[in-house]
């Protein structure tokens, strides 16, 4: 194959996001331009960390473009220290994505300055002095780098590549990403996170209709979220708690759990279905989000757009507070219920929601709520499991509340909601490679892509893929 062949071939080569669910990174090629799309955290075991530390396989500043599906540490968290290492180019993302990385992206550097200045005040780093991965200064750097366009406007981002965005309604500012190759014809989708049809607050997912190769998640691959109602058991929860007299503590992720919650309880409460109470937001993270979601219209569902458009403010119930500071976050210790305390982390393995279980959990009146995945290892699938006390801030808190876990609100789309956004092709793309997923749940969801008679696979870590060619059918 001549040189000239070799640059007008297309490929992408998997650096992240293969064979696991975190680190999403994809370097697509095409006559000699370079695509980065994401540029994520791995997170997980150590081994997986470690690749944090590994420098990009081609330089930085041979990057044409940074493309992001949105705002997730796991898709983004890399970008700082890509900008650190000499990457100055453009970073295309959407409007909410942008918005978003101004409050993750800084928060992501100060935890790793943090992380650092406890190594090196206990000595437990075998690295003297322990770095940071990146700091604050190199994530206000890479800030102005964010180039923000809408859905459906298609955007030249390098010679002979266009790309469109599409909604993919995981979280705010979520896109399916769509790359024309001009040269060649072929269209290179990449979904991102999927999230679910018929979801509060986000439109729903947005189908494509041609590709040639296709890029999807895998991450509920293997599972179905199944005919769950979750609002009911939210309603349920809340009137034994205030039988009793407790408070619900509900462990949270700052973005997009927290302000589905906020959405449900002002529904809720609405309707007459629970009474008015009071509900602190105790994650400083999703006060600044809670804004951001609202100011975003073009994002909205009907039933969102409607609301905030008769003056309604749907993601707060009537005795919501948002706190901010450390002071009022400790006065919560003195408040009695019955109420709801919404505070990060989602899993308990930090932040100030630890303060509230470690005050909450030894009184039998409380609820503990988890409304999101519990992975094994942490404070929050130890609860679950029934263990009869958890270690926080060195001591060991007594579990004597009640503790449950919610199905049914997951952002992201399980199997059968998959496989329902490829019914939008009008014709099987010629290659379809299954990633962010654990080796089960990749595998299984390649069965059902190849039982549909479409080509599937599932990338290896660092392998490079060439990409099928022909126009879209």
């Amino acid at each position: 194959m001549s040189a000239t062949d070799t640059r007008r071939n297309a490929s992408i080569h998997f650096l992240g996001a293969a064979g696991t669910v975190t680190g999403s990174r994809f370097l697509l090629e095409h006559e000699g331009r370079r695509v980065l799309v994401d540029c994520g955290l791995f997170q997980g075991r150590k081994e997986i960390r470690q690749r944090n530390w590994e420098p990009l396989p081609v330089p930085p500043d041979s990057l044409d473009a940074v493309v992001l599906t949105h705002a997730h540490i796991d898709h983004t968290g890399g970008l700082p220290r890509l900008v650190a290492a000499g990457y100055s180019g453009p970073v295309y993302c959407t409007p909410g994505t942008r918005d978003l990385c101004g409050l993750l992206l800084p928060d992501s550097a100060y935890l790793q300055e943090e992380e650092a200045r406890y190594a090196n005040a206990t000595g437990y780093s075998r690295h003297h002095p322990a770095l940071p991965l990146y700091t604050v200064e190199d994530a206000q750097r890479t800030l102005p780098l964010l180039e923000a366009f809408g859905y459906e406007r298609p955007h030249p981002i390098a010679p002979g590549i266009t790309l469109t965005f599409f909604r993919a309604g995981h979280i705010l500012g979520s896109a399916v990403c769509v790359f024309d190759l001009a040269s060649t014809g072929q269209r290179v989708v990449f979904t991102g996170d999927l999230g679910r049809y018929h979801a509060p607050i986000l439109r729903d997912p947005q189908g494509v209709s041609r590709g040639t190769t296709l890029v999807v998640e895998s991450t509920y691959g293997d599972r179905e979220h199944g005919d769950v109602k979750p609002v009911e058991a939210l309603r349920d929860a809340v009137h034994e708690a205030v039988a009793r007299r407790g408070v619900v503590v509900i462990p949270a992720f700052a973005i997009g759990r927290s302000q589905e919650l906020l959405y449900h309880l002002d529904r809720l409460e609405e309707a007459g279905r629970i009474p008015e109470l009071d509900v602190f937001v105790d994650s400083p993270m999703a006060c600044d989000a809670t804004p951001i979601y609202l100011a975003h219209p073009e994002e909205h569902d009907l039933v969102m757009r409607s609301l905030v458009e008769r003056g309604r403010t749907p993601l707060a119930t009537r005795r919501t507070r948002f706190v901010t500071s450390a002071e009022e976050s400790k006065r919560l210790n003195g408040f009695e219920g019955p109420g709801i305390i919404i505070s990060a982390s989602g899993m308990a393995t930090g932040g100030r929601v630890l303060h509230h279980l470690k005050h909450r959990l030894p009184d039998a009146r409380n609820t503990v709520l988890f409304v999101g995945y519990q992975a094994v290892g942490t404070r929050g699938r130890r609860m679950l499991d029934g263990e009869p006390t958890v270690r926080i801030h060195g001591e060991d808190a007594p579990v004597k509340a009640s503790v449950r876990a919610l199905s049914g609100f997951s952002a992201h789309a399980d199997w059968t909601e998959t496989l329902r956004w490829m019914d939008g092709f009008e014709a099987p793309p010629a290659q379809t490679l299954c990633v962010h997923g654990e080796p089960d749940a990749l595998e299984a969801l390649r069965a059902r892509v190849a039982a549909r008679g479409w080509g599937a696979a599932v990338p290896r870590h660092m392998e490079r893929v060439e990409l099928a060619s022909g126009a879209p059918r």
